[in-house]
Formats: structure tokens, C-alpha cells, sequence
């Protein structure tokens, strides 16, 4: 086996000359996740169902000088999703990186008692969706000699709800396609960097903890905090260094694993 030769670490985490696709890019956990990828310099693409708000943060980008392009797609349409994967490769010609952000949460108002109609919905966007956009980057990823996934799941693929976090709030865990989909995407993700990995495709997962909105009451804060060993939720830059590694050549050797960002919170 011939020795690679060393790379200087800056290097092993830079993007440039990268091709990235963020999915649901302009929500929640999107928005720092795109940031990270065009600051590590990585030309990139933001899609989800919605064009008006990912064109905002487009124009905001672009008068910063960073290469960031906004498209509409449907997780839920194999169709839409092959159109998505042919503009940018007809763009850029390639995509090295796919970042899976993209979730429905149709079950948010009804929960356990919704109708099963719903949780098909949210499976079909969810776990066949999954699929068919991991398969259609992947495929591509393949034909043109390698490439990163990085799913973005939760911890709450990885422990039950807990009813004493909700204590004292209007709020609850009671979202069963939620838990059902995340952990899906945990088994999912080891698969995947099994199928692909003698194709130079990594395949990993983020498994973040709750990241702190204007919606949440100081009750639900407390009560949160307690749960975790950094006593306190996610914030805007919490998630963007983690999967910018994963996606970056630092994580070459890394794959098929699930990395919890969660300030410790499953792991009390």
C-alpha cells in the first residue's frame, strides 16, 4: 500500500472546490448548516418545497460573495427529486456533499391520536423520501468517484420521550412518526455506508438534542436543562462545525457512524 502523502489540517477541513446540497435548508437547524458550507467554501444548493424564503437567504448570500443557489423540490415525489439532482449536476456537474436536513412534521398537532393518513404522510416524505434522494445524490456520488452524506437526525431517534421535560408547559414528545422516522435514519444511515463505501461514499449521522426557539417557555428551559450536561439547548452555531466535518476530508476515515450533538443529554 503506498503511503497518501500528509495534508495540512486546515486543508483536511476546507470545502473548496466542493459542490453541496443542503435540503430543507431555510428552517430550524437549515439555515446553519448552508452557513457552514459556503464559510468552509463549498459552492452550494438549498431545496425545499418552499422557493420564497430560500431566495431571501440566496440574495443575502450572494451579496456576501458566497456562491449559494436556491431550488424547489418535494421529498415526497421521486420525480421532483430526480429534477432536483439534473439541475444541479447540469449546474456544477457534480455534488460531493448531500446533507439530508429535510423533515416533515405532520403529526404536530394530533400526535399519538392522529389519523394513520397522517403518519403515512410524514413516512412518505420521511423514510421513502429519504431513500429515493439518498439513492438519487448517492448513484450520482458514484458515477463520479465519491462523496459525503450526512444525515441530520435526532436524539429522539435514539431515546424514548421523556414526560417529566414537558412538566409544567403546554408542549409534549407524543409525535410517534418522529421518533419512528429518526431512528429509521440511524440503521439507515449504517446501510447506506455499507452499499456505498467501496465507492469512496461516506454515510453518517447527526443525532442533535433541542435547539432553543422564542416559542419555548423559561419552564420548558429549566426543565431541559437539568437534562443535560451543558445545561442549556442548541443555538445557532452548535450543529454547522459537526457536519461540516463529517462532510470535509478531516472525516475521510469515518463512516456509517451516528455522533449524538446533544450537550450530553443521552448520554446521562
Amino acid at each position: 500500500m503506498t503511503p497518501t502523502a500528509p495534508i495540512p489540517t486546515p486543508n483536511l477541513f476546507s470545502l473548496k472546490g466542493k459542490v453541496a446540497l443542503v435540503t430543507g435548508g431555510a428552517g430550524m437547524y437549515g439555515r446553519q448548516l448552508v452557513a457552514g458550507m459556503l464559510e468552509s467554501g463549498a459552492k452550494t444548493f438549498m431545496a425545499a418545497r418552499h422557493l420564497e424564503p430560500l431566495k431571501v437567504l440566496e440574495a443575502e448570500a450572494r451579496a456576501r460573495g458566497q456562491d449559494l443557489t436556491a431550488l424547489s423540490y418535494d421529498q415526497g415525489d421521486e420525480a421532483s427529486i430526480l429534477r432536483l439532482r439534473d439541475a444541479i449536476l447540469a449546474q456544477a456537474g457534480k455534488c460531493d456533499i448531500l446533507v439530508n436536513n429535510a423533515v416533515l412534521r405532520p403529526m404536530l398537532k394530533a400526535g399519538w391520536n392522529d389519523d394513520l393518513s397522517t403518519f403515512d404522510q410524514s413516512m412518505k416524505v420521511n423514510a421513502t423520501g429519504l431513500f429515493a434522494i439518498t439513492r438519487a445524490f448517492g448513484d450520482a456520488m458514484a458515477e463520479r468517484g465519491g462523496g459525503s452524506i450526512v444525515n441530520i437526525g435526532s436524539m429522539q431517534g435514539i431515546i424514548a420521550p421523556d414526560p417529566w421535560l414537558y412538566e409544567g408547559t403546554p408542549l409534549s414528545g407524543w409525535y410517534p412518526d418522529y421518533f419512528f422516522h429518526k431512528a429509521g435514519m440511524i440503521n439507515f444511515t449504517g446501510f447506506v455506508a455499507s452499499y456505498y463505501g467501496l465507492k469512496n461514499i461516506r454515510c453518517n449521522c447527526v443525532a442533535p438534542g433541542g435547539y432553543q426557539t422564542e416559542k419555548h417557555s423559561e419552564r420548558f428551559l429549566e426543565n431541559y436543562a437539568k437534562k443535560t450536561m451543558l445545561g442549556r439547548m442548541a443555538n445557532d452555531n452548535d450543529l454547522k462545525g459537526v457536519v461540516v466535518f463529517l462532510a470535509s476530508d478531516a472525516a475521510a476515515y469515518i463512516t456509517g457512524a451516528t455522533l449524538p450533538v446533544d450537550a450530553g443529554y443521552t448520554a446521562k
